[in-house]
């Protein structure tokens, strides 16, 4: 797959998939492979109770085309999205880019979907072993910051019927302005009317991811802003725009241009900021730690940091569905939530 161009390999590896999948042979070798529950160990985070501690991370499946297929894989939960209220292309091509020194992508995507209302059809027809369904939301990119609010309410409304829990993306580095949205004044905006709609109707959890690139003091106020509203938790953390520790050719960087880094440069500096809430907060929010996960051992150490939960992305892409068991292996023995 990876000789192929990453956005192509994406959907040939899932192509792939699904036909194996549609093969009773095939299929059968693939569920004893990677669907085995012998390592799954319920815990209970959110007020939800996920089989595993073990998810899939948003940017994965944005449209939910794939739910079905990537639920066979042992996840505890998959995030779908990130979704919009209208569709929109995302960014020109290329916009996705591999560094193997690094075991890292950089991506510009741009919230590439087919808006909410395609999610909400599918999701309607969708069919899926058990498993906890996460929406994570943001905003069209020809919406103003000052209507952004507008954006989220509304793929928020639209989807409550049919995710679990919901993620407010304002972290992403791939559409123009959307990280003065982690500003407190203009959060507060955004989560009062959907923390006002969740309790008015049937609550659901509301997460909200966070760069890695904010200060700490940008985040005790994040933090206060939360605890204020009775949030249920962060996701940290997204992508990164720093690039100060990646061993990849600087020319070579350069050259990609602009875009998030995920994968293995993100494990400590998310790992430490999970830490740092957790001990701010004294547990009081719960965290789902994602960035730079490739083995048990870094799973573990987001737990240890302070998350309950974890999710994967590149470290998906890297080591393959083998990843997800080991993980949950590793993570198995720890005291149930």
């Amino acid at each position: 797959m990876f000789l192929f161009y990453p956005e192509k390999s994406h959907h040939i590896a899932l192509s792939l998939f699904r036909f194996a999948l549609n093969t009773p042979i095939l299929s059968s070798i693939l569920k004893k492979k990677y669907a085995t529950k012998s390592f799954d160990a319920p815990v209970s985070s959110f007020g939800l109770s996920f089989k595993n501690r073990v998810g899939l991370a948003a940017g994965f499946d944005k449209d939910g085309k794939y739910i079905d297929l990537v639920s066979r894989l042992g996840f505890g939960f998959i995030e779908i999205g990130t979704v919009t209220p209208k569709p929109q292309a995302g960014n020109p091509l290329p916009r996705l880019f591999r560094l193997p020194k690094d075991k890292a992508l950089i991506n510009r995507m741009g919230f590439n979907n087919d808006g909410v209302d395609a999610l909400v059809s599918r999701l309607k027809k969708a069919s899926y072993d058990h498993v906890i369904l996460g929406g994570n939301i943001g905003k069209n990119k020809v919406t103003p910051n000052d209507k952004a609010y507008l954006d989220y309410l509304i793929c928020f409304e639209k989807l409550h019927a049919y995710v679990d829990y919901f993620v407010v993306n304002v972290s992403s580095p791939n559409t123009p302005g959307l990280r003065d949205l982690q500003e407190v004044n203009s959060l507060r905006k955004i989560l009062t009317p959907l923390v006002q709609h969740s309790l008015q109707t049937n609550k659901k959890p509301i997460l909200l991811k966070v760069a890695p690139d904010v200060s700490y003091d940008h985040l005790d106020g994040i933090i206060d802003l939360m605890m204020e509203l009775s949030m249920d938790g962060l996701i940290i953390s997204n992508t990164t725009i720093d690039r100060s520790n990646l061993s990849t050719n600087k020319d070579e960087v350069d050259k990609i241009g602009s875009g998030g880094v995920s994968g293995k440069p993100l494990l400590d500096s998310s790992s430490s900021m999970i830490q740092y809430v957790n001990k701010k907060t004294n547990g009081a929010l719960e965290i789902i730690g994602v960035g730079g996960i490739h083995s048990g051992d870094d799973g573990l150490n987001k737990i240890k940091a302070g998350a309950s939960l974890v999710q994967i992305y590149t470290g998906f892409i890297y080591e393959g569905p083998t990843l997800i068991g080991e993980i949950k292996k590793k993570l198995q023995n720890l005291s149930k939530g």
